[in-house]
């Protein structure tokens, strides 16, 4: 008899109530997904993650005491951490690199659809970071002019020439099988070479990732 899946244990944090029963509605109502804490700002964020085992933190980027970056920055200071997918919106772009480099793994519109956001928790929880879907990738462009080029040869000199054109394609926002389709390589490939470039660029996930291709200059915005 196969074992039942766990969950996936997902904290909430914003603070605004009405927002928060919203998530929390349309979170419980996935088979796999279960709220197991809410917080209204970012010091109850880092206490309540400390003291509550999660896989993924749905996190806001402006609360008052502590913002969502400063509380991205410090749960992610424990390499055990859940995941953390930032909850924004456009006129917020400015916070969203910080917010990445804090450790986030992805970022998504507060006005998203419902399945954009259970896909999106999936997504995270699988490994992988929400930097791909065509809903962000206008986002990913804004971010990416906020971005100051420091150009170093060194920085990806470890990657062979197919892991760099792999890094580009996802930079610009190619999910795997598009990125495998313009390339004529198998999904499962391109795969294995996120892996390899992740761990290459020390990067604790694709978004990571992609900032460091900005900011070394390997991808231009609006190229």
């Amino acid at each position: 008899m196969t074992e039942p899946t766990s969950p996936i244990r997902v904290i909430l944090v914003d603070d605004q109530q009405l927002v928060r029963a919203g998530l929390t509605m349309v979170v419980n109502a996935q088979p796999d997904m279960q709220v197991v804490g809410e917080a209204g700002d970012g010091v109850a964020a880092v206490a309540l993650v400390a003291r509550t085992p999660a896989d993924i933190v749905l996190m806001d980027v402006r609360m008052p005491r502590q913002d969502g970056i400063a509380a991205t920055a410090a749960i992610t200071a424990d390499p055990a951490a859940p995941r953390i997918v930032m909850l924004t919106t456009y006129d917020l772009d400015e916070y969203l690199l910080a917010a990445i480099k804090a450790g986030a793994s992805g970022f998504l519109l507060k006005d998203a659809p419902p399945d954009d956001l259970v896909g999106a928790i999936r997504t995270v929880h699988s490994g992988d970071a929400v930097i791909a879907p065509a809903s962000t990738r206008r986002l990913i462009d804004h971010v990416a002019h906020l971005t100051e080029i420091d150009e170093d040869p060194e920085r990806f000199g470890d990657l062979t020439d197919r892991e760099r054109e792999v890094l580009v394609h996802v930079a610009r926002g190619l999910s795997n099988a598009e990125i495998a389709a313009a390339l004529y390589l198998a999904e499962t490939t391109v795969k294995t070479h996120i892996g390899r470039i992740l761990t290459k660029l020390d990067a604790r996930d694709r978004v990571q990732a992609v900032v460091t291709a900005y900011e070394g200059g390997l991808v231009r915005p609006g190229q």
